[in-house]
């Protein structure tokens, strides 16, 4: 296949860099011109495969010219218009009770082949590229191999296509896709009129329903149809084919830009593109229908969570070592009326329970920029976001400055980095979290505060659960806990916001250090604050589950069936899972630091916002928490429980308002964002129609723009009002806050295995043991004794027509008892014999390995190292197993080999000291970090102790690339030190110097 010529170096850099305002697209050229008269000019796109080639992207044509008599056919689509046909054809032919069942396992299998089978598929091709390796094996596109397949691909190809197509000079990626695409419509298009059919067949006049809910029955349902259609044809225009049919997975074709109706909601095409499913629901009056839908609706979140944001996370993502050092200078004193937050362009910062503000995972494409309000430049492989303040993000990342004068402990031992000069975001992080209790989350038993909140918690379930008939008490306990939640904590909040309230109680009532400078009253109020809220938002739930519970009983058989009771159930259960995911998305963007309110209480995190995740779309998706308060009031049919979720809603819309806004104008002045997403996309439809009532209200139009601004000035004024009334009568009932006993942390981790059920071959006959053998290489001392994380090499032998799916694993001496069959899990220690080609789908190379001169002919010589977490990590006698095409005979072994750890001998054999714990970490923490030269502490490379690092860094500081590395560390320390120290807390130091003093720490107090 020859390549097309190379693009011209303006195009190249397109390619790779392009404004986000451009609106160009594989499936419709775009026109620009530099003058109003200048001629227009069709403008080139660009692809480049994964090898590297750079091509010209043809125009494409979406899949509604199918049903176009103007556009050629191809028999892949004869094929597809067949099936369609076939589907109406037995629609109108078979019983309404037959055509019920065969079109809801017509549709179950086409929601399948979807969801299952296109998930599949694009998930082997993003990982390995599986599509186009089966089409390039299988010979389709070679002229030489099957030139007939290939003569009628492109013929189904070149006949759908433009002028500019050329079969011939396009890359076989491109082709393939193509080929793909005619898949993906066939999927799409039967299962999309299967349902239909499904739908239509289950129609119903429900029963005694007035003609009113009829009218709003219909138009409720015209109306989400006519909004999928809109949200559908939106997305398209924005993603064009490219992104629709998944190009990203086969080719790349520069960045992608979502704006428009991808700021309505997170993956419009996923969520709300498919309210046509419930609309259709509500004019067909069928339950039968409705859960179709959500089953069906649900399916589609599945084939989004473990295929498409993989596959994006794996395309646009990058990764990002944990415990990363940056540090922060002091920031200058901030006036707070006068402080404004400058605009800035930064990626995606989502700060998790785990890991300091600076490690934030990647973004997904769909959190990028938009087109509609920057001209900023993006690249193929980012994304960005403007950085501005909304007014929900008060609990957001936000990060300050500190100094600190560095100091030495009393012994004389290096201090750590916490305590010198500029500390990193890192540890300030983790110097005032410490594995949080998030509602239940994290709980520990052996935490006072943890103990005392379990203990609340049970006292208000037993007394729901007694026999008693107290309806009255649970509603004032449920509403107590409510109002204490949003006015109480509110309340609290606010002063601490206007005058440090909760820390100048500490600073009053209890003593510091001298030289503490107030650290400690923050870090113990904020704790403090943190259990009490916690506690607050517990019994605020709990107490309205135990509210809903006594005014809940089970509707009979027959309610169930002919009233509105599963209707209420479905749409209850529904709102309760919508609190839940918008909370578990408002906790992945705020972390930590945001959901307990950090930036009341910090001022060293420099301060900076980001529209990222949930919050692109809404400025404050905590209203929608109060979808579960209205979820039970659906559920129980209890007007109690709906009078509790109407004053939670108006109580946290006064939280919002009196409390968070005045403190994000406090730190943010007017750089507040005013409209999130969905509010502007709203805007924007909404003009976009008042200018068309407009052009045709005519002489009416000033009119209806007066009588507008009355009823908007009317709703202005009985806000300001409502806010004002209750703001006098909160003012005259403040409560007093209470002090909580300070958090205690005890970690405990327990360690398990896993049995296998061992499968054996059944062609063992024909392969005889006697000409395998696996040897293993011996360590630098020339013994099988190899140090904790150290490389093993092994040498294997096997026959010529070996299985290709061979593999040796490692095996704990004695965890087997036979030597001709495995019984235990390797635990993930085994390497395939031949890397890359083990799973047995197809090999990624066709043709055997080639044999070294000298080598003999009947037999494959190889070595195979195992490194990293393929390796023992924990220390005694093991032993290598060579076993046979994938399954658990035993063909060779070889071993005892020993695992150790060995401790660094200074002074004394018997006395541990600073320089022996810290050689010894010297040795073990670069095996355990798998010796990458970016993540091992600059002192194990030969760099001074005492000198600093280039990067402003301790020489000393370590990083991660995976919390399983902290994992590793903390298994070497325990077996070397016998000190237990879990892997949060090897993040958390990072540093040689600093663990060095926690082991000794550690050692004393265990020997006292």
């Amino acid at each position: 296949m020859s390549s097309p010529a190379p693009p011209p170096a303006e195009l190249q850099a397109n390619l790779r860099q392009r404004r986000v305002g451009d609106r160009t697209s594989s499936s419709s050229p775009a026109t620009s011109s530099g003058e109003p008269d200048a001629p227009k000019r069709e403008e080139v796109v660009w692809g480049k495969t994964p090898s590297g080639e750079v091509f010209r992207v043809p125009t494409t044509h979406d899949v509604l010219t199918l049903f176009h008599p103007g556009y050629p056919k191809s028999h892949i689509d004869l094929l597809n218009l067949a099936l369609l046909g076939t589907q109406l054809v037995l629609f109108f032919t078979l019983p309404r009770n037959v055509s019920r069942a065969f079109f809801f396992l017509y549709f179950a299998f086409w929601r399948a082949a979807y969801d299952l089978g296109l998930g599949w598929v694009l998930t082997k091709q993003s990982k390995r590229k599986w599509i186009v390796r089966e089409v390039q094996r299988l010979g389709w596109l070679d002229p030489d191999r099957k030139p007939e397949v290939r003569r009628w691909i492109k013929s189904q190809l070149a006949g759908k296509m433009g002028k500019d197509y050329s079969f011939d000079e396009l890359p076989l990626e491109y082709n393939t896709w193509l080929l793909f695409r005619q898949l993906v419509d066939i999927i799409l298009l039967n299962d999309f009129l299967a349902y239909c059919m499904f739908a239509f067949s289950c129609f119903r006049i429900p029963e005694g329903l007035s003609l009113t809910l009829h009218i709003m029955r219909w138009i409720g349902g015209i109306a989400l149809i006519a909004f999928n259609l809109w949200v559908k044809t939106e997305a398209h225009q924005v993603v064009k084919d490219y992104g629709w049919y998944w190009g990203d997975v086969f080719f790349q074709r520069g960045a992608l830009v979502f704006d428009g109706v991808f700021e309505l909601a997170p993956h419009p095409m996923y969520s709300v593109g498919y309210a046509g499913y419930y609309g259709l629901s509500l004019i067909v009056g069928s339950y039968a229908v409705l859960f179709v839908s959500l089953a069906a609706h649900a399916a589609q979140f599945g084939f989004l969570v473990f295929f498409e944001n993989p596959h994006i996370e794996r395309t646009y993502g990058q990764r990002k070592p944990l415990a990363v050092r940056s540090p922060i200078q002091p920031r200058a004193p901030r006036k707070a009326s006068e402080d404004s937050l400058e605009s800035s362009h930064v990626r995606k910062a989502s700060t998790s329970s785990t890991s300091s503000l600076a490690e934030a995972p990647t973004p997904a494409v769909t959190e990028g920029d938009t087109a509609t309000e920057s001209e900023e430049l993006i690249t193929e492989v980012e994304t960005e976001t403007e950085m501005v303040t909304p007014p929900r993000q008060l609990k957001k990342l936000r990060t300050h400055a500190l100094s600190s004068k560095s100091s030495r402990d009393s012994l004389g031992r290096p201090a750590s980095p916490k305590t010198r000069g500029a500390i990193s975001q890192h540890d300030l992080f983790h110097r005032y979290f410490r594995k949080d209790a998030v509602l239940l989350h994290n709980v520990d038993m052996f935490r006072a505060s943890d103990f005392q909140l379990i203990l609340i918690l049970s006292y208000a379930v037993a007394l729901t659960i007694c026999p008693t008939n107290s309806l009255p008490l649970h509603f004032v306990h449920a509403l107590t806990w409510c109002l204490f939640n949003e006015f109480g904590l509110g309340l609290l909040l606010r002063a601490q916001s206007q005058n440090k309230f909760l820390v100048r109680h500490y600073l009053k009532h209890y003593h510091y250090p001298q030289n503490d400078r107030g650290q400690g009253a923050i870090r113990e109020a904020f704790q403090n604050w943190k259990g009490i809220y916690n506690m607050s938002m517990c019994m605020s739930y709990v107490s309205l589950g135990c509210l809903a519970w006594k005014t809940y009983s089970v509707p009979d058989w027959q309610h169930w069936t002919a009233g509105n009771e599963l209707l209420r159930h479905t749409l209850g259960a529904l709102m309760i899972g919508l609190h839940i995911w918008s909370s578990l998305e408002s906790y992945e963007v705020l972390g930590l630091f945001g959901w307990f309110f950090g930036d009341f209480f910090i001022e060293d995190y420099p301060a900076h916002l980001e529209y990222t995740g949930i919050y692109r779309y809404l400025n404050n998706p905590e209203v929608i928490s109060g979808a579960t308060f209205f979820g039970l009031a659906l559920v129980s049919g209890s007007k109690l429980v709906f009078a509790l979720a109407v004053i939670r809603h108006l109580s946290h819309w006064w939280f919002l308002s009196q409390v968070e806004y005045p403190h994000m104008r406090k730190l943010y002045g007017e750089s507040i964002r005013s409209d999130a997403g969905f509010v502007k996309v709203i805007k924007k439809v909404a003009q976009k129609n008042v200018r068309l009532l407009e052009s045709r209200a005519g002489k009416h139009a000033p009119e209806i723009k007066r009588v507008a601004r009355e009823v908007k000035g009317t709703f202005d004024k009985v806000y300001e009002e409502t806010a004002e009334v209750v703001e006098e009568f909160l003012a005259k009932s403040r409560p007093k806050i209470s002090e909580v006993v300070e958090d205690t942390k005890v970690l405990l981790q327990q360690s398990r295995e896993r049995l296998v059920i061992s499968r054996v071959a059944n062609d063992l006959s024909s392969y005889d043991t006697n000409k395998y053998r696996i040897s293993i290489v011996p360590s630098a001392d020339g013994t099988l004794r190899f140090h904790l994380g150290e490389p093993i090499r092994v040498k294997w032998r096997a026959p010529n027509h070996h299985s290709r799916k061979d593999w040796i694993g490692i095996y704990r001496v004695g965890s087997n008892q036979s030597n001709l069959v495995t019984k235990t899990s390797s635990l993930g220690m085994w390497m395939p014999v031949h890397d890359g080609e083990y799973d047995g789908d197809i090999p990624i190379e066709l043709q055997k390995p080639k044999r070294t001169a000298g080598a003999s002919p009947d037999f494959e010589e190889d070595e195979v190292v195992f490194t990293g977490s393929v390796l023992p990590w924990r220390t005694g006698k093991y032993e290598m197993r060579y076993h046979h095409d994938g399954k658990y005979n035993v063909m060779s072994l070889d071993g005892p080999f020993e695992i150790y750890v060995c401790v660094l001998v200074v002074d004394k054999p018997s006395q541990l000291t600073f320089d022996t714990v810290r050689g010894t970490l010297k040795r073990i923490v670069p095996l355990c970090l798998d010796s990458d030269p970016s993540l091992i502490p600059q002192s194990c490379k030969g760099y001074s102790a005492q000198a600093e690092a280039e990067d402003g860094r301790d020489p000393d500081d370590f990083r991660f690339w995976t919390e399983r590395q902290a994992k590793r560390i903390s298994l070497a320390i325990e077996q070397a030190f016998d000190v237990e120290l879990t892997p949060d807390v090897i993040v958390a130091d990072a540093n040689l110097s600093a663990l060095a003093n926690r082991i000794l720490t550690s050692k004393e107090l265990l020997s006292e």
